[in-house]
């Protein structure tokens, strides 16, 4: 009979924020694979558990990971927790998993603290649709790609960022989406230094480049606002199609569709003008 993989969340910075069920399980699997394991100790002892540790990182994972699934095929349970937060979240997990599912061992979520949630419902920003991108490219011509890519993202985004970029990634974001768009830089969540700076990308960007900041960050940015459609235009637009000859619905017709505007908008408005004007229709 094979064993369970539990993917555990753990608190991503006080240790009170972890679930009853996640201490139950950390205490009655056979062993956990973690991504720090020091950090895990501290954890584990707070709560009095003394299950074993094994190191599972970035720069192990390809090794470890058939050691774990011959364990889990052996009988023995495993969880699998990450410095912070839930594991495969920009964390190592994905391969384990994957590995588990593909070798039939059931895998079970045990899910509790999110750094991408706690700052989503701090924001203030729409948080019915946003998205989640994880790290930016580290180089800057990759980083404003993607950038560039995103700008017309209307949801709400989510990054993480390290300290020692963030100055660079915001100026990045005041060229390339907008120094207007709204932004909350969240700072250390959770933590005794816990910090909420609620500010245009500008704003941001100016105070980080004068004062940078220390710790984990979570980056929430305003999505693109969709433009209002510019009525006045298309009614020019389709008046001069009329004069040259065009006839109102075929005018309002085109002209509705290229522009994105609403087509009975614009035919009521170029009937109201011709009627103004004293044009006939």
């Amino acid at each position: 009979m094979t064993g369970r993989l539990f993917v555990v969340a753990t608190p991503i910075g006080n240790l009170a924020d972890i679930t009853l069920r996640a201490i139950r399980v950390l205490g009655e699997v056979d062993v956990i694979a973690a991504e720090d394991t020091r950090t895990t100790r501290k954890l584990l002892s707070h709560h009095g558990i003394g299950t074993p540790l094994v190191s599972y990182h970035e720069h192990n994972e390809s090794v470890r990971t058939p050691d774990l699934l011959a364990r889990l095929e052996g009988g023995e349970s495993v969880a699998l927790v990450s410095e912070a937060g839930t594991p495969s979240i920009s964390d190592p997990g994905y391969r384990l998993v994957d590995a588990c599912i593909d070798a039939g061992v059931t895998v079970e979520p045990v899910p509790g603290a999110s750094a991408i949630l706690a700052a989503v419902v701090v924001s203030g920003l729409p948080s019915d649709a946003f998205v989640f991108e994880g790290f930016l490219p580290r180089r800057g011509a990759e980083r404003r790609k993607r950038l560039a890519e995103l700008a017309s993202e209307r949801r709400t985004l989510v990054l993480f960022e390290a300290p020692h970029r963030l100055d660079a990634t915001l100026t990045d974001m005041v060229e390339l989406l907008g120094g207007d768009r709204r932004a909350a830089l969240c700072r250390e969540l959770t933590k005794l230094h816990e910090e909420v700076r609620r500010q245009s990308l500008s704003a941001l960007a100016e105070g980080v480049g004068r004062a940078p900041v220390k710790g984990e960050l979570v980056l929430v940015v305003e999505g693109a606002v969709e433009a209002e459609p510019d009525l006045d235009a298309a009614l020019d637009e389709a008046l001069a199609r009329i004069a040259a000859g065009a006839s109102v619905r075929e005018a309002t017709r085109g002209v509705a569709q290229e522009r994105g505007v609403p087509r009975r908008a614009l035919y009521d408005r170029v009937l109201e003008h011709r009627r103004t004007s004293g044009d006939d229709e």
